[in-house]
């Protein structure tokens, strides 16, 4: 059994001008010891999906269907008492700007043993002895005078290393880490995944890492979801994304990734702007800034089709490339003859 197991999540917010379906349908599971990457655009729902599992959304958001299960414990729905043990003891997570998630009025001691004194049974002075080795594991010197200073004393990169030191204060199984070097210049953001990185071998967590950057998910995944309005368009191994992409949006993804020297290629952005999650196509939601975008990409969705026993995609012009070699998908919930007949209708023409 994986550790946590995530079945057609769905969540809404539910505004005056209608409903936003942010994350719509997604799934996937966490082992042991792995590290999950969530990738994609501002906007595609990774940080709602990982609010969505800490059970944090704020008002108009909320989770209408799906599961999630962690340790075969569903969260969903589960009450606030088990709700409030499981943050921070099972599962933990780092937000995006740490200025904001430390509270400028208590100082960095109060809010280190805070967490420690909630979820375990350490008395006051254990507590303080904990978060002193707590900061030294996440490499700040002079741990001591650093427990009796403010957040607005501390350095961005010092500021993101006492949130790493709070989430892993209690040794939780999984850490989640919501863009976690947004706000850090290029030094301190390799300082900071260079940590997560040893922190994660000597503990032997697991980690769900939600960022736009795939220098990140290539650095520090062994699995990739990409995400695009609110949905999963492919799943796979960093292999299978990086070197095998099936779907359009990762492609597009991986072409706006620059490297190599000038001469090598320019940068292809991809065209357009994000989908309209008040107004969502009736096909694809990708297919208006997709190059390869067919007759039925405009008028009906793709399921996530399985590719190989790791890979699988959302994306249309997969079935089209399987027609043409006389192929049929493993495992897809497509006949032969609906696979023909897609052919013969024409569907699959650009």
């Amino acid at each position: 059994m994986s550790l946590l197991e995530v079945r057609d999540l769905r969540t809404s917010f539910f505004t005056a001008s209608g409903e936003v379906k942010a994350v719509d349908g997604i799934s996937f599971e966490l082992d042991k010891g792995k590290v999950l990457g969530i990738v994609g655009e501002s906007g595609s729902g990774k940080s709602v999906t990982a609010y969505s599992i800490m059970q944090i959304l704020s008002h108009p958001g909320k989770i209408v269907g799906g599961s999630i299960k962690l340790d075969g414990e569903e969260l969903v729905g589960a009450d606030r008492r088990t709700l409030r043990n499981m943050r921070g003891s099972k599962i933990s997570m780092i937000f995006q700007d740490p200025m904001t998630s430390l509270n400028p009025v208590f100082t960095i001691g109060n809010q280190l043993t805070e967490a420690i004194l909630l979820h375990t049974d350490r008395t006051r002075k254990q507590a303080i002895e904990r978060a002193i080795e707590m900061i030294k594991l996440v490499g700040i010197n002079d741990p001591e005078k650093r427990l009796k200073q403010y957040p607005h004393e501390l350095s961005g990169g010092m500021r993101q290393r006492i949130m790493i030191a709070m989430a892993l204060a209690c040794e939780p199984d999984i850490l989640i880490a919501d863009e976690p070097t947004t706000a850090l210049d290029v030094t301190i953001q390799a300082q900071i995944l260079e940590l997560m990185q040893k922190l994660q071998a000597e503990l032997g967590m697991a980690i769900i890492m939600v960022t736009h950057d795939l220098g990140v998910i290539v650095t520090m995944c062994d699995e990739v979801v990409v995400m695009y309005a609110g949905k999963a368009c492919e799943k796979g191994t960093v292999d299978e994304i990086f070197y095998d992409p099936k779907h359009e949006y990762t492609k597009g993804l991986l072409r706006s990734i620059p490297y190599g020297s000038k001469e090598e290629g320019r940068l292809i952005p991809i065209t357009g702007s994000p989908v309209d999650m008040l107004n969502m196509p009736q096909g694809c939601a990708f297919a208006p800034r997709c190059d390869k975008a067919m007759k039925i990409c405009l008028k009906e969705k793709c399921d996530i089709i399985p590719l190989t026993r790791s890979h699988s995609a959302a994306c249309w012009v997969n079935v089209k490339v399987a027609v043409e070699n006389g192929e049929i998908l493993p495992d897809s919930e497509l006949t032969e003859s609906e696979f023909r007949s897609l052919e013969s209708a024409g569907d699959l023409n650009g």
